[in-house]
């Protein structure tokens, strides 16, 4: 019999009971995260078929595939779809879930049976959203915003703000057991400054959740109230302030940016040091870093709103807050170079996936710091750079990490190893078709073409249709991990435990791990990321 064709013991939490009622009420964290993995790639699959609608309307200056109203409906319905059941759950419910017990040496999470209920409620928020595509579309922009929410739209915004209200509550309740476990079930010896990078991203991201989803949450429901009944709360003709929901609104949003790109950071610096075969460099930055972008993300929502109305003085604060919070995300990416810097990188799937990232990242990031000018800002807001920056940072670096993670850890994941070549295609497929996709984006952007318009003047045409060629290249490049991660779960060779060489606690149990993750409650007595020291042309 074949290595590749060895089943796996039944004690693994795979297939430790394969019915389906084993799966709908498990209370293993890990069996929870592939749930997740399950219901985030169908909406991923949703949202980029709302893509797909977008660029191929946009190929052509003249509106002649969609009418004006039906695209309003698909644009929201993407950003929607992407922002709210893909990109913000994704590393945390599916990553997180599955590592952060293995990580810090637990059996489980701290609230098992919470943790199922968060999984149900998302479920459930994404049913209310999904009927709206169904019962009218939804026209308001993924943002909301008010009157267009309130009074101004006749499509399913209630239903859709509704699923969102309660999507709110599955990621609040997974940043608690987040907290808690890492608070309460280090195992003996791991100590705060011996914990994995990835952990304390994730820490920073439950932070966030915790305190910034609630602000979201009473900001959907007066928007329902005020549709249903008619409150003068944000439509100025009844005495209400159509500014006070863009405050509220972006109070939470902007700190749900780093609820997607933060979990993402701390799988870089897992990939990173596994690669370079290194200590993190500068770890305790690293490590505060995250804790940083946390705290002050809390307070630049204001740069969202130059055009609004806002004091100058307000918004003088509100630049230089947003040049400010770039500093500790600056710091990350330093420290991953240095980290590499002399380091025996070995250049396999994962680590193609950080390249990409660095690169992703730091374009949307220097490009962020355009729309932190006020002079800048005011010229480029509503136009496709602000499309481009967004989708850099929240689509770009956000799933370079998440793919990225998930290669790294597949093998501990299923116990096999993918076909290595085909991952290292995906990746630079991926980078180039997006940067295809979204670059010529900022060049029609800052020559004036607005967003969320499905006709255009003719000379923004060569540029959108390099932009819909490249959007077919990335969808290939997101494709192929789909099919040779599935392959791979029949047919991929065996994965020893560890066979990354990557130091962490994940990497001592085995793969797949058992249900109770180890069989003796591990002792830490070593630093984070305790490698030996690099060989010359040594290759993992």
């Amino acid at each position: 019999m074949s290595s590749s064709t060895v089943a796996m013991p039944p004690t693994h939490y795979l297939n430790n009971g394969l019915t389906l009622k084993s799966w709908l009420f498990t209370k293993d964290h890990k069996r929870i995260a592939l749930l997740y993995l399950v219901a985030v790639t169908f909406f991923f699959m949703v949202g980029a078929a709302f893509a797909v609608a977008i660029r191929l309307e946009l190929a052509t200056p003249a509106g002649d595939l969609l009418s004006d109203e039906n695209y309003n409906r698909v644009f929201t319905m993407h950003g929607v779809m992407m922002v709210f059941f893909f990109l913000i759950p994704a590393v945390p419910a599916i990553l997180g879930n599955f590592l952060i017990p293995l990580q810090i040496g637990a059996k489980d999470l701290a609230f098992p049976k919470l943790n199922l209920l968060s999984f149900y409620i998302y479920f459930v928020g994404s049913l209310f959203t999904m009927y709206s595509i169904v019962s009218g579309g939804l026209d308001t922009g993924w943002t909301f915003y008010t009157p267009f929410s309130t009074v101004a739209s006749t499509s399913a915004v209630v239903p859709a703000a509704l699923g969102i209200f309660i999507n709110g509550f599955s990621g609040i309740l997974t940043g608690l057991n987040f907290i808690v476990t890492i608070h309460k079930m280090r195992a003996p010896g791991m100590t705060w400054f011996r914990l994995p990078l990835f952990v304390w991203a994730h820490y920073a991201t439950s932070l966030i959740q915790v305190l910034g989803t609630p602000v979201l949450a009473i900001t959907i429901v007066l928007v329902a109230a005020e549709r249903i009944f008619g409150f003068g709360l944000f439509n100025p003709a009844v005495g209400g302030d159509p500014v006070l929901f863009q405050h509220l609104f972006w109070f939470y949003s902007h700190p749900a940016v780093y609820i997607m790109i933060l979990p993402a950071m701390g799988i870089i610096s897992e990939l990173v040091a596994a690669s370079a075969r290194k200590q993190v460099f500068g770890y305790t930055f690293v490590a505060f870093a995250s804790i940083g972008i946390a705290v002050i993300g809390f307070l630049v929502w204001g740069h969202h709103m130059f055009v609004s109305g806002e004091s100058v003085y307000a918004a003088l604060v509100f630049s230089v807050l947003s040049f400010i919070v770039a500093v500790p995300s600056a710091v990350k990416v330093f420290n991953w170079i240095a980290t590499m810097y002399r380091g025996s990188v070995s250049w396999e799937t994962p680590m193609f996936y950080v390249a990409g990232f660095i690169g992703l990242f730091a374009i949307g990031g220097l490009t962020g710091l355009f729309l932190a000018s006020m002079g800048l800002d005011v010229h480029l807001t509503d136009t496709y750079f602000i499309v481009a920056h967004f989708h850099y940072v929240m689509v770009g670096g956000t799933i370079m990490g998440y793919l990225g993670g998930i290669h790294f850890w597949w093998p501990k994941i299923t116990g096999r190893m993918y076909n290595d070549l085909l991952g290292r295609v995906s990746a630079v497929v991926i980078f180039v078709g997006f940067n295809l996709t979204f670059f010529p984006q900022f060049v029609v952007g800052y020559l004036g073409m607005p967003r969320r318009y499905h006709a255009y003047p003719e000379e923004f045409q060569v540029l959108n249709v390099l932009s819909s060629a490249g959007a077919s290249v990335l969808a290939v490049g997101y494709l192929m991990p789909l099919f040779y991660l599935a392959y791979s779960l029949k047919y991929g060779e065996i994965a020893g435990d560890n066979p990354f060489g990557a130091v962490g606690l994940e990497w001592n149990t085995t793969s797949p791990p058992p249900t109770e993750n180890f069989k003796t409650t591990p002792v830490v007595t070593w630093e984070a990321y305790e490698y030996p020291t690099p060989v010359e042309g040594h290759v993992v």
